[in-house]
Order: C-alpha cells, then structure tokens, then sequence
C-alpha cells in the first residue's frame, strides 16, 4: 500500500509539472496574454483555458494509465519517463491540431476573436481543445 501512495503522490506531482509546462507552452504559441486577458476579464479567454487545462489533463492520464496498466510491475522511474515521453508528444500534437483546425476554418480567425473577448468564440476552441484532447488520448490508451 505505501509503494501505491508514492506512486499517487508522484504521478501527482509530475502530472502537475507537465500541466503547467504544457499551458506555458501552449501560452507562448497562442497570441494572447492569457494572464492579462484572464485579469480583464476576457471570458473567451477563460474558455480557452478551461480547455487547454481540461484537454492536457486529458493527454497526461491517458499517459499515465498507458503505463500503469500495462505493465504493473514497471519501475516507478521507467514510469515516469514513459509517462513524460507520451504527454510531451500528446502536447505537441495537441497544438498542431489546433492550428490545423484553425486554419482550415476560414470563416473567421479564433485568435482575432478571442482576443476581440468573443465568448462564442472561446466556447467554440474549449470544444477543440477538448475534442483533440479526447482523441490523442484515445490514440495513446
């Protein structure tokens, strides 16, 4: 029981670093000032947010469970590696999707909207960001 609570409290932590590295990165790639927009009060902004965060939980499960359940007897360490390996390209595929999706949508620009405080607009890439989310994770399960 005790090796499951440090398995619990790892994965916690680790899930959690590659969280905020992944919203960090995703808020470098993205033209919007999430912190200063957020502070305004840009819902559309929140919605992204909520999304990307919903979205990288998502991916870093998936990556999680993929080890956990496949091999039980796995090194915690090897584990943990594997699980990093898998988040960091669920990521990275994660934000390809998004600009894919982006750009083949011409009938208007989701940056230029959000950043206009759209909500619909917001709501609308919480909705991608979280259907991506569900299919990268499906993939790495």
């Amino acid at each position: 029981m005790l090796s499951t609570i440090l398995e619990l409290v790892v994965y916690v932590i680790v899930g959690l670093v590659i969280m905020m590295a992944g919203y960090a990165v995703i808020d470098l790639v993205h033209p919007a000032d999430f912190p200063k927009e957020i502070a305004e009060g840009n819902k559309a902004i929140g919605w992204v947010s909520a999304g990307i965060y919903i979205g990288l939980g998502l991916v870093i499960r998936a990556s999680v469970m993929t080890i956990t359940m496949v091999e039980r007897e796995l090194a915690l360490l090897t584990g943990i590696v594997d699980t990093l390996i898998y988040s960091v390209l669920g990521i990275v595929f994660f934000m390809i999707a998004y600009f894919l999706v982006d750009l083949v949508n011409r009938r208007f620009n989701f940056n230029v909207e959000i950043g206009k405080k759209n909500e619909a607009a917001g709501i609308m890439v919480f909705g991608i960001f979280v259907g991506i989310a569900l299919i990268i994770s499906g993939v790495i399960q």
